[in-house]
């Protein structure tokens, strides 16, 4: 099979008029687009893996755009889908169709089918260690709304602030901004104690709402963001490729993150533990959690991960080991109450 091109006045020199006039036969062809078609690979199983679907779960592949006629795209959906592709509805028209159903269903007209959108992007908040906490994954279909339990990371801390945050990078300052909220008002507390329930609430327009809540206090907070934040499809791409792009660096970061603030929050504990207990252990031991608690602080201000890790092994150790000690000594006492003849 071959076709003509037939391009007349495509360009005009000295000798006159030039015309385009050339055969193209059906391999010639498809060895000029093969990249592209190579390019259909990467969406197609993203797009199944979005889904949490296998090929073989997917009932109908449907050919979008004049182009997708080509026998080579065909050739290709059997090797992603294994099955082959449906022909009844023109690719010509399929997204005009497409529209019109959709615009069906907003006016009431059409109640038997339902077109569902997605979250194009991860949605979350700025977390202790500058680390982005998702509240909603990219793709989840919406309407939807998710809530989330947080806590103060300070002492007496009577205002927490909401910094939300769109992306799909480990790290806040990696992802993109889209609000701020402060919840004020939070009676004052030890750290850990104030329960923040923040709620995110995308309706079918794209519109997040956000919400702060201390569970304690009832006192409330919300916002309302444009989630799309004017990105374009070939933006929101990019940031999502850039996402996959530094997935191991990004690893790196949240586990340095998470380590530290593992380490920070037993080294709160620790010191917690020694102030209201430190009569219950002999000296020595105390002494040797104190050592432990004091090279963790040293640990804590080289920002170096691997002393960090090796701190905290240490300060885990003496932790447990001094709540085996507490809880025994109660343990003791409450038997000689039960029994104070033994």
């Amino acid at each position: 099979l071959e076709t003509n091109i037939n391009l007349p006045f495509v360009a005009v020199d000295t000798s006159g008029p030039q015309h385009l006039n050339l055969k193209v036969d059906r391999p010639q062809f498809e060895k000029m687009v093969e990249d592209l078609i190579d390019r259909l690979d990467e969406p197609c199983i993203q797009a199944l893996g979005d889904a949490k679907l296998d090929a073989s779960e997917i009932d109908e592949v449907v050919l979008v755009g004049g182009m997708t006629r080509m026998p080579k795209v065909m050739e290709k959906v059997r090797q992603l889908f294994n099955k082959d592709p449906q022909i009844r509805i023109n690719p010509d028209e399929v997204v005009a169709i497409g529209a019109a159903v959709q615009g069906g269903i907003l006016e009431g007209q059409i109640d038997e089918v339902i077109l569902l959108d997605v979250v194009p992007l991860s949605l979350g908040v700025e977390t202790r260690g500058s680390l982005c906490t998702k509240i909603i994954e990219r793709n989840t279909t919406i309407p939807t709304k998710r809530s989330r339990i947080f806590t103060t990371a300070l002492d007496n801390q009577d205002f927490v602030n909401i910094h939300v945050l769109q992306g799909e990078r480990e790290m806040a300052d990696d992802n993109i901004s889209l609000a701020k909220l402060n919840l004020i008002g939070i009676p004052p507390a030890p750290r850990g104690i104030p329960q923040i329930e923040v709620s995110f609430e995308v309706d079918a327009d794209g519109i997040l709402n956000v919400s702060a809540r201390d569970l304690g206090t009832g006192k409330k907070q919300a916002i309302q963001v444009e989630t799309s934040g004017g990105l374009s499809e070939g933006q929101i791409k990019s940031i999502i490729e850039e996402g996959k792009k530094h997935l191991q660096d990004d690893k790196i970061k949240k586990e340095f993150a998470d380590v530290k603030n593992e380490a920070e929050g037993l080294l709160f504990s620790v010191e917690k533990t020694l102030s209201s207990y430190s009569d219950k252990a002999e000296e020595g031991f105390i002494d040797i959690v104190k050592d432990a608690r004091d090279k963790m602080r040293v640990a804590l201000s080289s920002e170096d991960h691997d002393e960090i890790s090796s701190a905290l092994d240490t300060l885990k150790e003496c932790s447990y080991a001094f709540a085996e000690i507490i809880y025994s000594k109660k343990e003791n006492k409450t038997e000689y109450q039960q029994d104070p003849e033994s």
